[in-house]
């Protein structure tokens, strides 16, 4: 039986993990019921659903990401940045029916100018600053909304989100663009041509977007090229106004490991380097400061 639950609950699917004192995961399950899938008073029955059989007797319970939205569980609020990452301390307490329960959702972080938020990111920040704490540089978490995040002095000091991942999907299934991209395969040198071109002239995007379907009818473009280009004009339009976040700076990646080394291979050409840290070891070790934080 679980001692405690930890939770990383999105908008597309929920993640838990039955952990002990020490923070080592005894079990782990997932869902489909993202927070995008679910009233307020679902979400105790979809957590019980899929972690139900860990709990035997009183279970603290304690989660990260979109659960604690105002569409979520329960609204946990933002940090406003510059801050330290949210822990349990400024956690929010859930309303359940089940005696056993003690759901605690962690706040996200917000900021005000330019206006930005995250909810997840900020776990998964705190959890690599809880194993590096003298890490002064930045972190990028590649995903759906990429997010770059100055860190000083075991603050959030800034951050920008960049749409880049979702504009890929819309761009892949939703556009004119999805006939040339359909298949398997990658293409390393048509997305290195894509970063660069990207990074130098942003401003013809949209134009060099719908080269990408002119070249696979007139000179036949393959799928694995035109994917990987697209990708890489994304990213290297992404490089370009996240410049201030990477130039000169100490980085780090989390994220998925086919994403990250693709963030990492773009900033190699720019003489930039990081380290690649695993995801949900992040997560868990943020969620794991987090509930020594509850006492």
């Amino acid at each position: 039986m679980a001692n405690w639950i930890a939770v990383d609950w999105g908008t597309t699917r929920m993640r838990a993990w039955s952990m002990d004192d020490a923070g080592q995961v005894l079990a782990s399950a997932q869902s489909d019921l993202g927070m995008g899938a679910l009233t307020p008073a679902g979400f105790e029955t979809a957590l019980l659903d899929t972690a139900g059989d860990w709990i035997d007797g009183p279970t603290r319970v304690v989660a990260c990401g979109m659960v604690g939205a105002r569409q979520g569980w329960a609204d946990a609020g933002y940090a406003v940045a510059p801050c330290k990452p949210p822990t349990g301390a400024h956690a929010v307490p859930a309303p359940s029916e089940d005696p056993r329960l003690e759901v605690f959702l962690l706040p996200g972080v917000s900021q005000q100018r330019p206006a930005d938020v995250m909810r997840g990111e900020e776990t998964q920040v705190a959890g690599f600053l809880a194993l590096h704490p003298d890490f002064d540089g930045v972190i990028c978490l590649p995903g759906t909304h990429t997010k770059w995040v100055r860190v000083s002095a075991g603050e959030i000091v800034s951050f920008r989100s960049f749409m880049t991942g979702e504009i890929f999907a819309l761009l892949s299934h939703q556009s004119v663009l999805r006939h040339g991209l359909e298949g398997e395969g990658w293409d390393g040198e048509a997305f290195d041509a894509g970063v660069t071109d990207g990074m130098a002239r942003p401003q013809l995007l949209t134009s060099d977007l719908f080269c990408l379907r002119a070249e696979g009818l007139l000179h036949g473009m393959e799928a694995p090229a035109a994917r990987a280009r697209l990708s890489g004009l994304l990213i290297g339009m992404e490089l370009a106004g996240a410049r201030p976040y990477w130039l000169g700076q100490d980085l780090a990646f989390i994220g998925a490991e086919t994403l990250s080394d693709a963030y990492l291979r773009a900033l190699k050409a720019q003489a930039a380097t990081g380290t690649r840290m695993d995801a949900e070891a992040m997560t868990l070790a943020g969620l794991t400061a987090a509930r020594a934080a509850l006492g």
